[in-house]
């Protein structure tokens, strides 16, 4: 079985001297093929344009090709042909190739390519032509996966109108499959897509690869989110139809994620290993996708880890194959106490949208729950990042996580502290309000502070492996908190001139707050939104969130998931609403409207009931994400009710 690891170049380009310092090691450690996901981080002779400014050189492309395979590893271009191909449509010449279409037939700016549009099969063949002489081990790569906007096109809507869509999809296949086997090459495409149309798989050619992902761990099937994360077994089918099956899990971390949930990763590499054994697989891929928010060398570890499976089989419990995964990137020193380490930090990690959205809005921390829980987190990360024995980018990695723990905490205080001021106001406790608001401001300065660790580690977590010259993406979300920092303390000296402008939002909090229980009790793809009407009677987003969570406890039919929504709100007179987007449904309740002073709940809903919004998932067809319009509302009609001002 062929073993094999991927680097998500599209999302950042590392630099070349360390992929190439990484090469002869992993060879060691015995993977045989090297799979690149580039979009356009690379050039393209035939396509100029497309390449990023920071994109690979024709020449550095083929020093890292050829450098793995002189260290025996051979290499796979991942061209995405179909979906994630937002690195073609983003160019003026080539956004005439996408699926999506303005009411008046011109091409978004944002999309994927129409398989029936008559240039994409010769934009096909040119990107084909570029990577030929990089496709090392005689296939190439052509993505496929997550293409949700099919039949969006008015050429493919009409041909899935005539033949279906299971026969427009295997057509398109077909088509780019003579393109690779002109070119004596094999072609790959992720699987994902045949679970949602099987019918196509017995139109497929023989001899294409699929790969088959998902990314927790399994005791017998992989599942599909989707279809509330329903068991699929594509296996029989595909071997049926002569098509090569691949098992791939994932190494690192979700969208924002500053360190790899390691349990989860670590689960998943063996459930795809015994899958990968069971149906006689012709390969096992450890993808790595948006590493850009992590140190390289923390999903470099997950990898290594991931050689235990054949290199020492009998040690594959988390701390043995951690234990090893450490060793063999930074040596044996430390090696277990580091494992150890990182398989605690998975209980004060980083993860879902739910902790995600305080990078974009922190009224969002606005609410009953105060910061005990997150200063935990940040005492945890701030011991770890002080261990002796720890590798650099895992003492940097804890010192950002630590930064993120004491933002939230910082965070969830003040919104507290907000409406303690609003309340002694009300009472003309304006000493009160001076004293609190001082004690207020020293704290923001003493946040100033972490705030500037928080940025040193994020530029250390980046620069060990990247452009120094490139600004990361977790340096950029410190910056937009630079500028709300300092906006609170502006909020925070306007009050302390003048204390009724407790009442101004702020933030931290809302002139009015929002919060509601989301309950994702059958977990799929849902999306909650809160939406007000304006006087013109359209309605606005005001915030709208996912509900997925992306660790092992939430990828289960059923799960026990409760998380706080909160969204401020300047104008509570006028009509409110929740919605509901995506797949599948959830559940709300203890629906609460305040400013701190005053308490309204919503007129005929008790505070213990729960309301259940949209329908269950189904379990197979190609979804309609619902994304762009609302599946259920929850109207919000609130009474007030007398508050008794709590003790301060």
């Amino acid at each position: 079985m062929i073993r094999a690891f991927q680097w998500d170049l599209a999302r950042q380009v590392e630099r070349l001297d360390f992929l190439l310092a990484q090469l002869p090691r992993y060879a060691d450690w015995g993977y045989n093929e090297l799979y690149l996901h580039l979009e356009d981080a690379v050039t393209y002779p035939s396509l100029p344009g497309v390449a990023r400014a920071d994109a690979y050189t024709t020449r550095e492309f083929e020093k890292l090709v050829t450098t793995a395979t002189r260290a025996g590893i051979k290499v796979v271009p991942i061209v995405n042909l179909l979906g994630h191909t937002q690195y073609l449509v983003k160019t003026p010449e080539l956004r005439d190739l996408n699926e999506l279409r303005a009411p008046d037939g011109s091409p978004l700016e944002r999309g994927q390519l129409c398989p029936l549009h008559p240039r994409t099969l010769e934009v096909a063949d040119k990107l084909l032509r570029d990577m030929e002489p990089f496709c090392i081990a005689g296939k190439v790569h052509v993505g496929l996966d997550e293409s949700f906007h099919l039949g969006k096109h008015p050429l493919s809507r009409a041909e899935i109108a005539r033949i279906g869509l299971a026969s427009h999809f295997a057509g398109y296949v077909n088509r780019l499959h003579g393109l690779a086997t002109g070119r004596g090459l094999q072609m790959g495409i992720w699987a994902d897509m045949l679970a949602f149309i099987p019918e196509a798989i017995p139109q497929l050619p023989h001899g294409l690869a699929a790969y088959d992902w998902y990314y927790y761990p399994f005791d017998r099937h992989p599942r599909v989110e989707l279809f509330n994360f329903a068991e699929c077994d594509l296996a029989p089918a595909l071997a049926a139809q002569g098509i090569a099956y691949w098992g791939c899990p994932m190494n690192g971390g979700f969208r924002y994620e500053p360190l790899p949930v390691f349990a989860d990763r670590l689960g998943n590499l063996r459930s795809w290993w015994k899958r990968c054994r069971q149906t006689n697989a012709q390969g096992f891929l450890v993808t790595s996708w948006e590493s850009n928010r992590l140190a390289l060398e923390m999903t470099t570890v997950v990898d290594a880890a991931a050689a235990s499976l054949w290199l020492d089989p009998q040690n594959d419990d988390n701390v043995g194959m951690l234990t090893k995964g450490f060793e063999r990137v930074f040596g044996k020193t430390g090696a277990r106490e580091a494992a150890r380490a990182a398989l605690r930090c998975d209980e004060h990690a980083f993860v879902g949208y739910a902790k995600w959205e305080l990078n974009d809005r922190w009224d969002a921390a606005a609410g009953p729950e105060g910061p005990a829980r997150a200063a935990r987190s940040a005492r945890f990360f701030n011991r770890l990042a002080k261990q002796k024995n720890i590798p650099a980018p895992f003492a940097a990695s804890a010192t950002f996580n630590a930064y993120l723990a004491e933002r939230e905490a910082f965070l969830r205080s003040s919104a507290h502290l907000v409406q303690k001021l609003r309340r002694l106001h009300a009472r003309s406790q304006t000493q009160l309000v001076t004293d609190c608001v001082t004690k207020a401001l020293a704290a923001a300065n003493a946040f100033s502070l972490r705030l500037r660790e928080g940025s040193v580690a994020a530029k250390t977590m980046w620069r060990r492996t990247r452009d120094s010259k490139v600004v990361s993406p977790n340096e950029l979300i410190l910056a937009r908190d630079t500028v709300r920092l300092r906006n609170w303390k502006r909020w925070l000296s306007a009050s302390a001139k003048k204390t009724a402008h407790v009442l101004a939002a702020s933030p931290m909090h809302g002139r009015w707050q929002l919060t509601f229980l989301v309950h994702n009790h059958a977990p799929a793809l849902q999306k909650i939104f809160v939406e007000q009407q304006a006087a013109d009677g359209t309605w606005t987003t005001l915030a709208s969130r996912f509900t997925v969570e992306f660790c092992a406890q939430a990828a289960r039919p059923a799960a026990k998931l409760y998380r706080k929504f909160s969204v401020a709100v300047d104008e509570p007179t006028r009509p409110l609403r929740i919605a509901l987007r995506g797949v599948g449904e959830v559940a709300v309740g203890n629906v609460v409207l305040t400013d701190g002073v005053t308490v309204r709940h919503p007129a005929h809903w008790p505070a213990r009931e729960r309301r259940t919004m949209g329908s269950p998932a189904p379990k197979n067809g190609f979804p309609d994400l619902h994304l762009d319009q609302n599946r259920d509302v929850q109207p919000l009609v609130f009474y007030e009710i007398p508050n008794p001002q709590p003790a301060d």
